[in-house]
């Protein structure tokens, strides 16, 4: 009998243990997820979801997941289905081959348990419920090279506070004066350089007229001036690590990529001492009405903060405007059409201008560009500039008899929809002209985006999320095509496809050739 007493001593260890067990097992068992492939340990689908892509297509890898269709009738659809049932897992080849899963499925991505959404209502639903549902949550790896105060991976009221910082730099009466000026002025001395019949490529003066406006009007850097060309070369380096595997090894990009971001920083931390020296001498040049002097005078941040905020602003406001206007060289050649009615629209501008005697574009002459807009529109959609966001479940939600489990990262992929069919007819198609209300005639087709289309259009994001720049990327892009459809024509000078990286990228730079209007 003392023998036996140790063992029921832990019997009732023993029963609460497995008690314990059974009640995590049924609690993981309530949740319905979506069907979907776990895929390998760890690494789970990433590397086929990340794997290059054209940037008109969602890739091989969404297609193979969010479309059921054409397996419905194989032989092993009935068999599949009643194993998925059973949550019964497959080969990663046998799933990926004969399975499909449908707008919404799981999936184990960047080493985390994920929902990935191709579903327009989905989609809206995350980003209207940010802070409440869901919140931003990306990877490790871009917090510690964009910044921890970086506003792409900030969350809460400290997003918040940055992002009011922005708008109000970003204001309508300041987009009104002096940046259409200022992007005007930067157009020009990009396009103004370009010679008859020269071959270049259209992704580096994209490039080129971007990094400038942003750094003029984050820092007051002048295009051209020594300091502006050393800090672009470190930008360069730095964004190369961006897109890259987050591999801090000796000799990657991603290492290059964290020493240039301290150098850009160094460099940063330069101008302000000299600005808040500047100030408290009573020293200030009225020129230097940029970012950088705003946020001195009208914020509490931290140098830290300020820091971040400021490379941030660099990276999103070049990255993304640089890329939509490279798609729109890219694109309008074969939509010969589109080109002519760009031409008069912004022709009737220039006789308007001329006859009154300016010079300048104002905001009259911008709201004008009706047209223009729907070539922008069309860009964006079709070009997918932002493909996915990262988000995380803040709670248990369910939608559409899915369950999305608390902690578990969620990616709306805004690039899925705007390529549906359902929702975009013909949606590989160029068409401009599907955004004109009355659906002029002289488009590729009678396509229109419906009201309900228009509505899951989302290249900026959406919700308390919407990207702040997104009046200022529409004014570069408006501004840009004015000028660049009055002077020039142009022709691809040698085959380049936009490719999703997964950021959008024209492998050779996109090279054109130009001729004088």
């Amino acid at each position: 009998m003392p023998d036996s007493e140790p063992i029921f001593l832990l019997l009732p260890s023993i029963l609460s243990f497995i008690l314990f067990f059974i009640l995590i097992k049924r609690k993981q068992r309530r949740y319905n997820l979506p069907p979907g492939n776990m895929g390998w340990p760890f690494l789970g689908e990433t590397i086929g979801y990340l794997r290059p892509y054209s940037a008109t297509s969602v890739g091989e890898f969404m297609h193979q997941h969010i479309s059921r269709q054409a397996f419905k009738f194989h032989p092993f659809f009935f068999f599949l289905s009643l194993l998925e049932k059973q949550n019964l897992s497959l080969s990663f080849e046998l799933n990926s081959t004969f399975f499909r899963y449908g707008n919404i499925y799981k999936s184990n991505l960047f080493g985390e348990k994920t929902i990935v959404s191709a579903d327009a209502g989905l989609n809206k639903f995350i980003l209207q419920n940010e802070g409440r549902l869901f919140e931003c949550s990306y990877p490790r790896s871009i917090g510690g090279i964009l910044g921890k105060w970086s506003m792409l991976v900030l969350v809460g009221d400290m997003h918040r506070d940055m992002r009011i910082i922005s708008l109000n730099f970003l204001s309508n009466a300041r987009l009104r004066t002096h940046l259409l000026r200022e992007v005007e002025k930067h157009t020009l001395l990009v396009l103004n350089t370009w010679k008859e019949k020269c071959i270049f490529s259209a992704q580096d003066e994209a490039k080129k007229f971007t990094f400038n406006l942003m750094a003029k009007n984050i820092m007051s850097m002048d295009p051209g001036h020594p300091e502006t060309e050393q800090l672009k070369k470190e930008y360069v380096t730095f964004m190369k690590g961006v897109v890259s595997a987050p591999l801090n090894l000796p000799g990657t990009a991603y290492r290059k990529a964290l020493q240039s971001r301290s150098t850009i920083l160094k460099f940063i931390e330069r101008k302000m001492e000299v600005r808040i020296r500047k100030m408290k001498e009573g020293k200030e040049n009225l020129e230097e009405d940029d970012l950088l002097e705003w946020v001195l005078k009208h914020s509490n941040l931290s140098t830290e903060q300020i820091l971040d905020l400021i490379l941030s602003l660099l990276f999103a406001g070049h990255e993304t405007s640089s890329v939509a206007i490279t798609l729109a060289i890219y694109f309008l050649p074969g939509c010969p059409l589109a080109i002519q009615q760009l031409r008069e629209e912004h022709l009737e501008i220039a006789r308007a201008k001329n006859q009154s005697g300016e010079t300048e574009l104002n905001w009259d002459d911008y709201k004008k560009m009706e047209f223009t807009q729907c070539v922008i529109n069309e860009t964006l959609r079709l070009g997918n500039v932002v493909r996915f966001l990262h988000r995380k479940a803040l709670k248990d939600v369910r939608y559409k008899g899915y369950d999305i489990p608390c902690g578990w990262k969620v990616l709306p992929v805004i690039a899925a929809v705007h390529l549906d069919p359902c929702l975009f007819d013909r949606p590989q198609l160029f068409n401009p002209w599907r955004w004109q209300q009355n659906n002029g005639s002289r488009g590729a087709g009678t396509t229109t985006s419906s009201a309900s289309s228009s509505n899951y259009f989302m290249p900026f994001g959406g919700g308390p999320r919407l990207c702040s720049g997104t009046e200022l990327a529409k004014l570069e892009l408006a501004v840009f095509i004015h000028h660049l459809v009055l002077n020039y024509q142009w022709e691809l000078a040698d085959t380049d496809e936009a490719f999703a990286f997964p950021f959008v990228d024209f492998p050779k730079g996109l090279p054109i050739r130009v001729f004088k209007s």
